[in-house]
């Protein structure tokens, strides 16, 4: 076969191949949702999707084990490394101000999409649905978090017949922040330990990329579970919020996203083409700490964004930077509540949806979950609580559109604060304009 006759490379890479998964999963969804309709006596679905639920599940787990190695090794070896870096201070300060930044837009286009559709009016929704949430969002929270429990940042959670683990990420990173500052005190006696972390984050990519590389199979099995299995009947009630959470979050990501990157002069196509991955795997995946590897990957190596910044930026947004679910979802959530209940919002409480929405995601960020972030926000407005409960039939079909967001904004941040310290790299955002597959690829 001669060159002439080969595919275009961005019918073949990384980005067309998860598209692809998009495709098949929405067509395994609709065919699994069939089957289900067929068989209304199984217990856990047809054997379509209890398959697509099971590679799914199997596939954010590969991501999520992933995390907290990388974490520690990335976020040691980048304090290590940002002595190289000038202004390693101001880079961080710089991050904060643009992380609050695209909150802040981001919230002020929540509000104003819900006073424009005024979601909670004429709604049929059952207010019997209405019940007080299981985790409250509390101000203390994000200092409380900041203090690992153990070495590991551990928790430990015990059921009726099992014992379950989980990690506070915020935990590990302040843990792996201690160690790297620690080591660069040390001085030559810490120099073995910095080079095994090193030697040890190499290993933790070359892994990475093999899970990577089966994000087609993950994305066809996880969106064919959505389709099949996320209650889409309760549109027929709350169809009017969850348009009005889509147009916010559409708003967000082809209206705030690219006036941040035109003002700092980053190509907003180039961006959202080599983006696009992560973007993807987000909305698939619902979760931002899951698709973290994947995200600070791609900011290095497709946005041209410094690794010694990058494993600093990535993680800390993960845990705090979340536009959709700390900034969009809370605002129009709030404003559906008040709405239902028949309550009128004064300018001050306004105001505090956007003071919450801007600083609140760090103080959930140890007990995670749009939902806790919304009942922070209620409890700061002296709304009821119960109203979470109003929401929860569309909480994974909104919950998509967030993280998707959520992971965007996290690469967008990174990518301006190093193309406007002068640390991003040219010539890697030059290669990716011909796709990002091979630029990711470890090396």
């Amino acid at each position: 076969m001669n060159n002439s006759s080969r595919l275009p490379r961005w019918a073949t890479g990384f980005g067309a191949q998860v598209i692809a998964g998009l495709i098949i999963g929405l067509i395994l969804g609709f065919i699994a949702a069939n089957l289900d309709a067929s068989q209304p006596d199984a217990d856990n679905g047809s054997w379509l999707t209890q398959l697509l639920g099971g590679v799914g599940s199997a596939y954010v787990q590969l991501l999520k084990v992933m995390v907290p190695p990388l974490i520690f090794a990335a976020v040691v070896t980048s304090v290590a490394n940002l002595r190289k870096v000038a202004n390693a201070a101001s880079l961080a300060i710089s991050t904060l101000v643009w992380f609050a930044i695209t909150a802040f837009f981001s919230v002020i286009v929540g509000i104003l999409v819900a006073l424009v559709m005024r979601p909670g009016v004429g709604t049929t929704v059952d207010a019997s649905t209405a019940a007080d949430p299981s985790r409250v969002g509390s101000w203390t929270a994000f200092l409380q978090q900041l203090v690992p429990a153990n070495f590991l940042g551990l928790n430990a959670n015990l059921g009726s017949d099992s014992v379950s683990l989980s990690f506070g990420a915020l935990q590990l990173l302040v843990i792996s922040l201690a160690l790297g500052i620690a080591a660069v005190k040390a001085g030559e006696a810490a120099d073995p330990f910095l080079r095994f972390t090193e030697s040890f984050l190499k290993v933790i990519q070359v892994v990475l990329w093999w899970i990577i590389r089966l994000a087609p199979v993950g994305t066809a099995a996880l969106i064919g579970t959505a389709v099949a299995t996320y209650g889409w009947d309760a549109l027929s009630s709350l169809g009017k919020f969850v348009l009005a959470m889509y147009i916010g979050l559409a708003l967000v990501i082809l209206v705030v996203y690219p006036g941040v990157l035109a003002f700092n002069r980053i190509p907003v196509l180039g961006f959202y083409k080599r983006i696009w991955p992560v973007t993807s795997l987000g909305f698939v995946t619902r979760s931002s700490m899951g698709v973290m590897p994947v995200t600070q990957r791609f900011t290095e190596r497709a946005m041209g964004v410094p690794r010694e910044y990058a494993s600093f930026a990535i993680p800390l947004g993960a845990t705090t930077k979340m536009d959709g679910c700390a900034s969009v979802y809370p605002a129009i959530a709030a404003i559906f509540i008040a709405q239902f209940y028949g309550i009128d919002l004064s300018l001050t409480q306004y105001l505090l949806i956007i003071f919450v929405s801007v600083i609140g995601s760090a103080a959930t960020a140890g007990t995670t979950g749009a939902t806790v972030m919304l009942t922070l926000t209620l409890s700061t407005l002296g709304l009821p609580l119960a109203g979470v409960g109003l929401l929860l039939a569309v909480e994974p079909i909104i919950d998509m559109g967030r993280t998707a967001v959520n992971v965007t904004g996290q690469a967008l941040a990174a990518t301006v604060v190093a193309k406007r310290a002068g640390l991003q790299d040219q010539q890697v955002w030059d290669d990716a304009e011909q796709g990002v597959a091979e630029l990711v690829d470890a090396r």
